[in-house]
């Protein structure tokens, strides 16, 4: 199998089996998002969204939290993981948001790997689930699934697989694509035990193709679970151009809260 038929192969199984995909953080603007995207490093989206809304509470936008210190941020996020230094980043952070740039989240992400917290992982999410920028955040699930499935090949760090991706997917697909790849981690390929014998993609999985000699390379992809049982039946639209939030049953979890912010344009 070529990279391209690899590559071919999964983008369609994923724009027809999960055309809207969306990050499973709770927010409900740029602040938010960016708070929750910090918090999220190395910790569940579960154990941030349980932790955020009491934080969201105290310090409701960055110019609450630029008058608060480390040490008033820190009894809110100390169930999340390393709490001390996320709480001198964010305050930092939100000090920074307030004197540079007005309160806002910059759209610009060199602008925005200024701020204390901020690396180019977290400024590619900003900037893909904000603003649909062409780029390929990539945290541990997306690195760890484009080795396993072969979208990469021994990619040493996190820039050499973003570069790989992004050389080989459509760019106007580059901010859902990320999702698929994370959510497919999260649910289907996790590290320790994934769960080959119900993954759509197994089709074009190197590791599968490895582990199963025997069968027939490019048979046409198995169906089970909830895609067998027509758990995303319906009309399949552009991965980009949906506009209304999918209400199907999904194996990646329940959808994303109410009041998350769209793109611009977006209903």
């Amino acid at each position: 199998m070529t990279t391209k038929e690899r590559y071919d192969g999964v983008i369609a199984w994923f724009s027809e089996h999960m055309p809207v995909a969306e990050s499973e953080l709770h927010y409900t603007d740029p602040y938010q998002l960016l708070v929750a995207v910090i918090l999220s490093a190395q910790c569940t989206d579960k154990r941030v969204n349980m932790t955020t809304p009491a934080l969201f509470e105290r310090f409701p936008t960055p110019f609450e939290m630029a008058k608060a210190t480390a040490e008033e941020i820190y009894p809110y996020i100390r169930s999340i993981s390393y709490p001390n230094n996320k709480a001198r980043n964010l305050a930092g952070m939100a000090r920074m948001l307030c004197e540079e740039f007005g309160g806002e989240v910059p759209s610009d992400l060199q602008q925005m790997q200024r701020l204390p917290g901020v690396g180019r992982k977290t400024a590619n999410v900003l900037g893909a689930v904000l603003w649909q920028k062409e780029v390929m955040p990539v945290d541990t699930h997306v690195f760890r699934v484009s080795n396993r499935i072969g979208l990469t090949t021994n990619s040493k760090t996190p820039l050499q697989t973003e570069l790989t991706l992004e050389k080989n997917i459509p760019s106007h697909l580059l901010p859902v694509a990320h999702h698929w790849l994370i959510l497919h981690g999260r649910y289907v390929c996790m590290a320790r035990s994934p769960k080959c014998g119900e993954c759509g993609i197994a089709a074009w999985c190197r590791k599968y193709a490895a582990d199963h000699p025997d069968e027939r390379v490019g048979a046409p992809p198995r169906r089970f679970g909830a895609f067998a049982r027509g758990g995303f039946a319906g009309t399949v639209r552009s991965p980009i151009d949906t506009p209304a939030r999918s209400t199907a049953p999904s194996r990646y979890g329940p959808p994303p809260a109410r009041g998350m912010i769209r793109p611009p344009g977006t209903p």
